[in-house]
């Protein structure tokens, strides 16, 4: 199978969140339902995590991180979020 002929890769992805938090919720769900896998570090529970986050100046939740690029606020609108994570 050449380069150009090989299966595209499922992106690297992670949710940042924090409880109570419902557009967290609402991306996990959107992401459960289009098969995306992820991982999800919650912030209140994840010191390293929350570090890295305020490292980028990132103080609200949700957070999503595709294959190392974080995003937050109004760039996780569903258009982005679909691109992102390679939803057509």
């Amino acid at each position: 199978m050449t380069e150009a002929n090989a299966p595209p890769t499922k992106p690297d992805v992670t949710v940042y969140s924090t409880p109570f938090c419902a557009p967290c919720e609402q991306l996990k769900r959107f992401l459960k339902d289009n098969d995306i896998a992820f991982t999800v570090r919650d912030l209140m529970m994840d010191e390293n995590a929350a570090d890295r986050l305020e490292a980028k100046g990132i103080r609200s939740t949700p957070a999503l991180e595709v294959d190392g690029e974080i995003y937050a606020g109004e760039t996780l609108d569903p258009a982005r979020v679909r691109a992102l994570v390679g939803i057509g």
